[in-house]
């Protein structure tokens, strides 16, 4: 227990205060919604075991966040090495965590684009860049996080920058570009309009699901702005008329929205990567896997068979 002010916290007060930096923490290097909660969890039981009170509870508890998190990362990677089409991350609504400070750095690194990027670093490069670039940690903490050299830290920083900065837009939009090209793009998609919709997408945009062979998807990605927008305006109008809704909404801090069923439940979600003025990438994650998070999830083969049938 830690004293504030005349009253003395519990350590189960300090770790609720933490936890949405150990999730923050723990999602950028897992991708994954489900894996980042399980990893806080065995943090909070090595935490509960500890005999003595760590000197920082924050430095102990970012430590051992970190290292759950390398150690479910590795066997992570072996199955999405397996997986079955393309990977994405588990879609994020909200990030719990909040610093007004590292507000751009925050956004930035939770983005899907990001977050596949951080896919091709090891996992320690990972870890240490998430902590170093993301939450601004000091070396000495992460030599002591990841059970290395400080110099060795510094090292694998800037490879990972090197990585990350390879694939990264020359130009970025605003937030408040993004928000209005993106309210052009749905509405151009209830409409079923072809032309509106190309007019918004980059020349070699690409269109690619994230099914995970328990969900109907596309048998690759489809490329290019015409061919999108013939899609698009094929498709999203027969799922209107199986009831088929959808709700503009912020994923992983990009412009996107969540598709319902008719009852309601998460049928998939939907992430524009938006760059240079245009949207160069629409991403769906359709694996009910993925979406369980979220609320109750559609069955995805039953509404495919309805929206197949639907004139």
């Amino acid at each position: 227990m830690s004293r504030t002010g005349t009253r003395t916290r519990t350590r189960t007060e300090e770790f609720q205060e933490l936890r949405p930096l150990l999730f923050s923490i723990a999602y950028r290097i897992l991708g994954s919604v489900s894996e980042a909660e399980d990893a806080v969890q065995e943090t909070w039981l090595r935490y509960e075991a500890v005999p003595t009170e760590p000197r920082s509870v924050k430095a102990y508890l970012s430590a051992a966040v970190t290292r759950v998190s390398i150690n479910v990362l590795r066997s992570a990677r072996v199955r999405r090495e397996a997986y079955v089409g393309p990977w994405f991350p588990e879609p994020l609504l909200a990030d719990p965590y909040q610093d007004p400070e590292r507000s751009a750095e925050l956004a930035d690194s939770v983005s899907t684009a990001a977050l596949l990027l951080l896919e091709r670093l090891s996992p320690l490069e990972r870890a240490v860049f998430v902590l170093r670039e993301v939450f601004d940690f000091g070396f000495p903490e992460i030599a002591s996080a990841v059970g290395r050299s400080e110099a060795a830290c510094r090292q694998l920083v800037v490879r990972a920058r090197r990585h990350m900065a390879e694939d990264r837009p020359r130009f970025e939009a605003s937030r408040k570009e993004r928000t209005e090209l993106a309210s052009r793009f749905f509405q151009a998609l209830r409409e079923g309009d072809v032309d509106g919709l190309q007019e918004l997408l980059a020349a070699e945009v690409t269109l690619v699901g994230d099914g995970g062979g328990k969900a109907p998807q596309l048998a690759r990605a489809v490329v290019g702005a015409r061919n999108v927008a013939r899609l698009l305006a094929e498709v999203f109008p027969r799922m209107a008329r199986a009831a088929v809704t959808f709700e503009p909404h912020e994923v992983n801090g990009e412009p996107g929205a969540v598709f319902r069923d008719r009852d309601g439940k998460v049928l998939h979600t939907m992430v524009l990567d938006v760059g240079d003025g245009r949207i160069r990438a629409i991403r769906n994650v359709i694996n009910p896997d993925k979406l369980r998070h979220l609320g109750p999830v559609a069955d995805p083969w039953a509404v495919h068979r309805e929206v197949r049938n639907t004139p």
